[in-house]
């Protein structure tokens, strides 16, 4: 009798550890494809319009395998663009698939001023003894002797991007980066664009190392006769700079 009962017992664990099985086999083969949606952006990634020239759009197509998916694209920033006021306007379009899987491509529309001539492309030095942080009148040379990791701020360039707009690679002239040697993420990187009159204007701003850019920037000037720039900086509410850049 026991040994009918321990067979029983041992036929029963059999049958539940097939059955088992059989329902994980069939959870792992319950699979779903998907098909992404393929956007296919029209014209040029990066797009200049000379100031105050009308802008047309050469749009982006959609398909989702091999059909045409386009009424199901939705574009953001094309309403932005404006060709009066120099600058970079992002254009993005994207399209969800019946699954909820999202794709999306996106444009740069750079307008520039196509009267600006003059070039401020160069590697710059900071005037450490003009050259100001706080509102205090002390200088990037006082701190840099005070800390010790620099003598002299080098290295801060202005790259052409567009006629009149270029990226620089530290606005706060090494501050953060070289005198307080926090390192290159420590760098205010940014846009900024040249005017007829040798005005300098901010157009963007971003530290990565803490995310966030400059309250503002002005009184920037560039003096084609000695090469210098100039400007004034304030960033979080309670940062203030008086820059003075010589191209080296």
């Amino acid at each position: 009798m026991k040994k009918v009962l321990y067979f029983g017992i041992a036929l029963c664990t059999m049958v539940l550890g097939f059955t088992s099985c059989n329902d994980d086999n069939d959870a792992l083969s319950d699979t779903t494809l998907t098909y992404y949606v393929d956007l296919q952006l029209q014209g040029e990634e990066f797009t200049l319009v000379p100031l105050g020239t009308a802008y047309t759009d050469a749009g982006c197509k959609a398909e989702l395998s091999g059909e045409d998916y386009s009424s199901h694209m939705v574009v953001e920033g094309l309403s932005d663009v404006d060709v009066n006021k120099v600058g970079f306007y992002d254009i993005t379009y994207s399209a969800v698939n019946p699954d909820g899987y999202p794709a999306s491509v996106s444009r740069t529309v750079c307008v520039y001023d196509p009267t600006v001539t003059t070039s401020i492309e160069g590697s710059y030095q900071p005037d450490m003894a003009a050259t100001k942080y706080g509102t205090k009148g002390n200088t990037f040379a006082d701190y840099a002797a005070a800390y010790g990791n620099t003598s002299q701020c080098t290295g801060i360039t202005f790259t052409e991007e567009a006629p009149g707009i270029y990226s620089v690679s530290d606005i706060f002239a090494g501050w953060y980066d070289q005198i307080r040697a926090y390192g290159a993420k420590y760098r205010m990187t940014g846009y900024v664009n040249l005017d007829a009159e040798n005005n300098i204007h901010l157009l963007s701003s971003f530290i990565s190392g803490w995310g966030d850019g400059l309250d503002y920037l002005e009184n920037g000037k560039y003096d084609p006769e000695t090469g210098q720039i100039t400007y004034n900086v304030s960033y979080a509410g309670q940062i203030f700079m008086d820059i003075v850049l010589n191209k080296e």
